[in-house]
This record gives structure tokens, C-alpha cells and sequence, in this order.
């Protein structure tokens, strides 16, 4: 068998994907997305090598989270001052910076290695639904992302 097998321009090219956030759990779109990121979709999947897609997140201010997490969850952070750690609850960044929740939680999931700065610069979240990308998109995705574990079929 040759080893060449998925080897084309086609299987290396970098697709735009369009997710819309609204009603979908934070937690579940989170790792979806890292896992598009990462290129993990492909037949060309290797763990050192950067062949993921670009993603586009829309509607990140009607993002949902399951249980008590909305009243719960905290994002912390330092300052690097004494004393100066910071805690941010989930209800006052959604309605700061929504784009940042999904941005940390994508950032949690993919792998703690050089690549992950990288995979997250091609991750594009915004809070409405307008975006200045609309051209670039070949793959939408309004209900949710497919996982990288089903077959194509």
C-alpha cells in the first residue's frame, strides 16, 4: 500500500467552517472546535503537524452552559502584582467580552504544546451575528459541528 494515500491539495487545503453558537453548550461546541482546529477531520491527521481549518464563531453572546455554571463559573486571572488575582464571573464576561469565553474554553481543550498559539489564531469568534468573512466560508455549520469520530460517508 502506498503511503501517499490523502496526500493532495485537496486533503492540505484549509477550509472555513461557519459555527453559530446560539443555544449551543458551551462545553460540547468547545471541544468540536479544538478538534476541527486540529485537523483531526482529515485523513492527513498527524499530532505534530499544523493541518486544521479555519473556524468562524458567530453568535458567541447566546452561548449556553449547562447546571449551575452560569451562576457558578469563574474565570480567573493574575496580574502578576501582589495580591493581584483576578475573578471574573461567567455572567459579567458574557455581557464584557463573550468572544473570550469561547476562546478560553477552545484553549483548555487543545494540546498545552507549540502549535496551540497557532491553531488559536485561526480561531475567529464574534459576539453578533455579522462578520467580515462571508466570502471565505465553504463549510456552515448553524445546528452543529460533526464529530470527528463519525465516518463520511
Amino acid at each position: 500500500m502506498s503511503t501517499a494515500i490523502g496526500n493532495t491539495a485537496l486533503a492540505y487545503a484549509r477550509v472555513w467552517h461557519l459555527v453559530d453558537a446560539k443555544g449551543m453548550v458551551l462545553g460540547r461546541l468547545g471541544s468540536q472546535i479544538a478538534q476541527t482546529l486540529m485537523g483531526k477531520h482529515k485523513p492527513i491527521y498527524d499530532p505534530a503537524s499544523d493541518c486544521g481549518d479555519y473556524v468562524v464563531v458567530i453568535n458567541a453572546k447566546h452561548i449556553e452552559v449547562s447546571g449551575r455554571k452560569r451562576e457558578q463559573k469563574l474565570y480567573r486571572h493574575h496580574t502578576q502584582y501582589m495580591g493581584g488575582l483576578k475573578e471574573i464571573p461567567f455572567d459579567k464576561l458574557q455581557e464584557k467580552n463573550p468572544s473570550k469565553i469561547i476562546e478560553k474554553a477552545v484553549s483548555g481543550m487543545l494540546p498545552k504544546n507549540r502549535l496551540r498559539k497557532v491553531r488559536l489564531e485561526r480561531l475567529l469568534v464574534f459576539s453578533d451575528a455579522e462578520h467580515p468573512y462571508a466570502e471565505n466560508i465553504i463549510k456552515r455549520y448553524d445546528t452543529k459541528i460533526p464529530l470527528a469520530t463519525q465516518s463520511i460517508e
